[in-house]
Parts: C-alpha cells; structure tokens; sequence
C-alpha cells in the first residue's frame, strides 16, 4: 500500500480530536505531544496522522495496526503485576523519526514506503473483550507513539478501567502537561524511553532532550507509576559520562524509579554500530546503582547479565523476584513488601501466574 493510499485509508478512522486550541486563520495548536505543532488547514502535525481539516484538528480513531498479547515485563515494566500478561495494542505514526525504531513498521507506515500495516477496524469494547480472553490483566498503548493517539487510547481505557484492567502507556516521553492531564484519569503505568543525554542527538531522532527530562518529572510528580528504559546504542550513547548523567538525572527525580539499560541490535535504517556488549550493560547497570538508584536491569540479552535481570530489596538485599528474559521464575514480594525485612518495595503488586505466552492476536 503506497503511502498516499495509506494516508487516503486513515481518514476514514478519524474524528475531531480534544487536545487542541483554535487559532487564527483556521489555524490549529495541537498539544498531544512537545512538537505543539501549528498546523495550518489541509496540513499535517509532525506526526503525519493528526491534521487540520478546515480549522479542525481530527485526529485517530477506530482502529489498530498491531495488537499482541505479551508478558508485561517485555514493556517493560518489572514492578507492575509480575507474570501477568499486557494485551498491547497499536496505531501508526510517530513524532520521532528514530533510525534504530523496533516498531518502524507501524511508527514510520506514514514516511516510509517499505513501511506496511494496514489499519484493521476495532472497537474499544472488541479490544477489552480480546484483553479478557487471552487472559490479560493490561492493556497497553505502544507500537506507535501513543502521545499522538490518546483520544483513541483514553476511548479503550475508559471501558478498560471499570472491568478491572490496569491501563499502560509506552512512550517515548515528548509529553506536554496537558496531554498528561488529559490521560491521567485512566492511565496507570507509564514507562518512557529516555535515549541518551545528548541533545545533539536527540535533534537526530526528531526529539529534544529537555522534553523528555521534563516529561520525567511531570509523569513522576502526577503519580503515575514510571519507569524509564535506555537502548544503549555502540558510539551513540554508550560513553560512561552520558550513562552516569542520565543515571544521576533519575535519582534525583527519585531512587526508586527503576531503570532498564537494555541492548541494541541493528535494526531498521541503524546498522552500523555493532549490537552492544554485555558488558556494557553490566557497567551501565553498576553506574546506577552507584548514582544511587534502587532498582537497575540490564534487559534484551537473558541469562547473560547475571543479577541485573533480578529485583532486590534496597534495604537487606534478598532476592524479590527472579526473572530469565522476560519470564518471572519466582516472586517473593508478600503485600508490596520484601518478606525478609518488612520494607515497602514501591511498585503496583498484586498475585498473579507466571507465563512466559506471547502471541498475536486477531481482532478482525
């Protein structure tokens, strides 16, 4: 499907979105992501799937592109619900233009012509009812930046929340304080991609890293449950001095949030560097711990990076809950607390199985 034919497809799944403001001249603010593009009529936003249609901003809606039923700790969240399952969902289109990007099929379908996912028509109930056959005890917006979609996501979650399911976002962290308000109400975890602490290159991928460092303490200071991932990139951002800058940014902000420093491997329009080291990640993992930080993983590379797949209790030690990749092999936090020493493990606990199923799933 060509681009432009994509394009004509989408907007047939949209409708007027709410995080905008009228301007002069037909003119539009929209303030779903940090770009606060100025769109002018018959033009796109950055994101290319939100545009103004005659002094309207319309925006997603009524459909995904990709829906997979996985562990939640692949999101990752390693201190939400333990061996459960996170029912994900997605749509197209990014604000970031990310050359490594996992999901360029879905994020990149509207700049890229290889980039291929046809929209499927889905409604929130179908996708709540897909969540609670397979299982799931989430439901996640990801694949695509979910910032640019939230009217569609906050729709799901709205029925998700009363039938009892925790609500998630994966995002990359380009945030506005409006657009978090917006989604509070309904969104429970939020884990943000913090890529370096480099502006230079954060300009590379579409982004500026004062966003996301502000969109940090803004998730964190509203109470959503927070945790940040670093893909570290050869030669990007791998040098000691930037990991112990983005270390010591997050201990300020709180020890507690937990921080995942996970592997590259080439992908997309990045093959040049080599895929990172375990070592690497061993000495990432270690900064953190030194900057002060309570829970450091080291993801993407199971069963190779020893004791930084595992959560610890920061106050005696004892191992809480042991994992292998993304599987929870044994879970010793009773009541949101170490069962040693009685210390409250910050988090969102309950019981739950472990699984290690991950499978896509159909809505059509």
């Amino acid at each position: 499907m060509a681009a432009q034919t994509l394009k004509q497809v989408l907007k047939n799944y949209t409708v007027e979105g709410e995080l905008w403001k009228k301007l002069d001249d037909e003119r539009v603010l929209c303030y779903a992501c940090g770009h606060r593009c100025v769109i002018l009529p018959g033009l796109d936003g950055i994101c290319r799937v939100r545009y103004n249609d005659g002094g309207r901003l319309m925006v997603p809606n009524g459909y995904a592109a990709a829906v997979q039923c996985d562990p939640t700790e692949k999101k990752p969240f390693f201190h939400a619900l333990p061996g459960s399952l996170a029912l994900t969902f997605g749509m197209l289109g990014c604000d970031y233009h990310c050359s490594y990007c996992q999901n360029w099929v879905t994020s990149q379908a509207l700049r890229d012509p290889k980039a291929v996912a046809p929209p499927v028509e889905v409604s929130p109930g179908k996708l709540v009812d897909v969540a609670r056959r397979s299982n799931a005890s989430l439901l996640v917006s990801s694949y695509n930046e979910p910032l640019i979609t939230s009217e569609w996501a906050v729709e799901i979650f709205k029925q998700a929340k009363p039938a009892g399911f925790v609500c998630g976002y994966v995002s990359n962290g380009n945030a506005t304080p409006e657009v978090l308000d917006y989604i509070r109400p309904w969104v429970d975890l939020y884990k943000i991609d913090l890529k370096g602490f480099n502006d230079r290159n954060y300009r590379k991928l579409g982004g500026l890293l004062s966003n996301v460092l502000e969109t940090i303490k803004m998730v964190h200071e509203r109470g959503f449950w927070l945790e940040i991932v670093t893909l570290l990139v050869p030669g990007f951002n791998d040098s000691n001095d930037e990991i112990k800058a983005a270390a010591d940014f997050i201990a300020n902000v709180s020890s507690d949030i937990p921080w995942h420093v996970t592997a590259f491997h080439q992908d997309y329009k990045m093959t040049g560097p080599d895929n990172t080291p375990v070592k690497t990640l061993m000495r990432a993992a270690q900064i953190g711990y030194e900057a002060g930080l309570n829970f450091v993983y080291a993801g993407n590379l199971p069963g190779r990076v020893g004791e930084y797949e595992n959560t610890y209790c920061p106050n005696c030690k004892a191992t809480l809950i042991e994992r292998y990749g993304f599987r929870v092999m044994q879970n010793r936090i009773k009541n949101g607390a170490c069962p040693q020493c009685s210390k409250v493990i910050p988090g969102r606990w309950e019981k739950s199985g472990i699984s290690s199923y991950s499978a896509e799933v159909s809505v059509g």
